[in-house]
């Protein structure tokens, strides 16, 4: 069954709007990567309203190749500006920049590339192996077992975010929230509607998603100093690294590949953190320490393998459990819920056309990268060139084009500026909003189950801990959250002083 859903997937994914809409997704994700200050969410975002005249196959794989796009991208500024295009690209700004300065900008964007094609390629053969195996183990999954599963997802990616734990599970608890907002799914109430027959449905996500992820953006483009920024004319250097090159860093390639699909796996974590987590190994294995910052070949290919193998990885549970393992990936996520697809257990079953075909169009994205790369990195220069204040308006243009064109409503473009609002003073007050996001997609299959779940329990929560695998996954819910309290800080810094007094005395 799995081999004829791969076959299935390939024949789909080879025809002619498809591999055109990988081919154009990568190039977006290419120019978006490239732009500083921009990000392949808040580009995902603006691209999904296009996608949904799309097959959802054509249009979720486009989505995905945009994403895989942009992870190299955002190396281009990060080499030749010294400001990462995307957050993921943090780590390469340490030697690709050098690199640069050595007069070696194309030797450093060609490693890069091709290091970005070995983890892209590595974390898609992951995709391919390990999401059908998990998926028929998710297939066992019940209504008890899937609140334990969402439960599980708004608590790892709350804890995992950067800066406060409780900040990030407010986050999650206010998107839990907006998720109840329409007719509920068992009695067919309204709920928090305020009247309003516009929000009877629900907010809708992608509205909320635009909002979220673009206008503050948008803004920050608008206050950023122009004369900050800095620009390069171009390069003449060689691109593609050579032979000797190339053996050299194929074993830490592969290592930090491998980084970054377990990283990715792990729901919260994203590109930024498995391109230091890379970049930290591959010194630690390397025979020339000194010359990390300075230039050094190994480190900035162990960033860039490391963040392309994210996409594949955090796809992994995104697409078996519906737990999203990004922002970006959330983004996707809402994308298969607006084409009437739910993320989770039946969809590797169910909708096997549209998950296999996204699958190899993934694969097929870093061949598309790899030879755009090649032919417009030189050109993608001239991108950094782009004015903030050129850019920012295109995008609340883009934001408020793509908003109405949901449903032809100027309430959901009201809607779309107040989440956008609310994420720039999230923004300012250090909260993430992937764990809001997150909590609005899986609020509606936690809403569901937990019903379900108490019809079967009658009415007992002790339903949840008899059954194995829920009271396991809650545990795990309830330790990610107990790891990153400052008690639980403060406890292991006392065992640690207490064992190292023991060592002493």
């Amino acid at each position: 069954m799995i081999f004829e859903n791969l076959l299935l997937g390939l024949k789909n994914v080879m025809s002619i709007s498809s591999l055109l809409s990988v081919i154009i997704g990568t190039a977006l994700g290419l120019f978006v990567g490239a732009m500083p200050g921009l990000s392949a969410t808040m580009a995902i975002a603006l691209l999904l309203p296009i996608t949904f005249g799309m097959n959802p196959a054509t249009g979720i794989s486009m989505l995905a190749s945009l994403y895989m796009g942009a992870m190299y991208g955002g190396s281009i500024a990060a080499i030749l500006i010294k400001t990462p295009g995307t957050p993921a690209a943090a780590a390469t700004v340490m030697d690709g920049y050098p690199l640069m300065q050595q007069g070696k900008a194309g030797k450093a964007l060609g490693v890069s590339l091709v290091a970005s094609l070995i983890g892209g390629v590595l974390s898609s053969i992951a995709l391919l192996t390990i999401a059908p195996a998990l998926g028929n183990l998710a297939l066992q999954f019940g209504p008890v077992e899937l609140f334990a599963v969402a439960v599980l997802g708004i608590t790892i990616i709350g804890s995992l975010s950067q800066g406060s734990t409780l900040l990030g599970l407010l986050s999650g608890a206010i998107g839990l929230l907006l998720a109840l907002v329409g007719m509920d799914p068992i009695t067919g109430t309204p709920r928090f509607t305020f009247g309003s027959i516009y929000l009877f449905s629900g907010v809708p996500y992608t509205v909320a998603l635009i909002g979220l992820f673009s206008i503050p953006q948008a803004i920050k483009l608008i206050q950023r100093d122009e004369e900050e920024k800095k620009t390069i004319s171009k390069f003449t250097d060689r691109m593609l690294p050579t032979l000797q090159e190339l053996k050299l860093m194929i074993p830490n390639t592969i290592r930090s590949s491998i980084i970054g699909i377990v990283t990715g796996i792990i729901p919260g974590t994203g590109g930024d953190t498995a391109c230091w987590f890379a970049y930290n190994e591959a010194k630690r294995f390397s025979k020339d320490k000194d010359k990390f910052g300075k230039g050094s070949i190994e480190g900035l290919s162990a960033a860039e393998s490391a963040n392309n193998a994210v996409v594949g990885g955090a796809l992994i549970p995104t697409l078996t459990l519906g737990i999203p393992g990004s922002s970006a990936t959330a983004i996707i996520m809402g994308g298969l819920m607006v084409h009437g697809i739910m993320s989770g257990p039946t969809l590797m079953t169910e909708y096997a056309d549209v998950t296999y075909t996204l699958i190899w169009a993934l694969m097929i994205s870093n061949i598309a990268m790899f030879a755009l790369g090649l032919l417009f990195t030189r050109l993608a220069i001239n991108v950094t060139k782009i004015s903030d204040k050129v850019l920012a308006p295109i995008i609340i243009v883009l934001c408020v084009i793509g908003s109405f064109a949901i449903n032809n409503s100027i309430f959901d473009v009201y809607l779309m500026f107040a989440f956008g609002i609310l994420g720039y003073f999230m923004n300012k007050i250090n909260m993430p909003t992937a764990p809001m996001v997150v909590g609005m997609i899986l609020g509606q299959m936690l809403d569901t189950s937990l019903h379900q779940s108490l019809l079967i329990g009658q009415d007992s929560w002790a339903v949840f801990i008899k059954n194995p695998i829920s009271a396991a996954l809650l545990f795990i819910a309830l330790v990610s959250i107990l790891q990153s309290t400052p008690l639980f800080s403060i406890i292991k810094r006392k065992i640690k002083s207490k064992k190292s007094d023991e060592a002493l005395g």
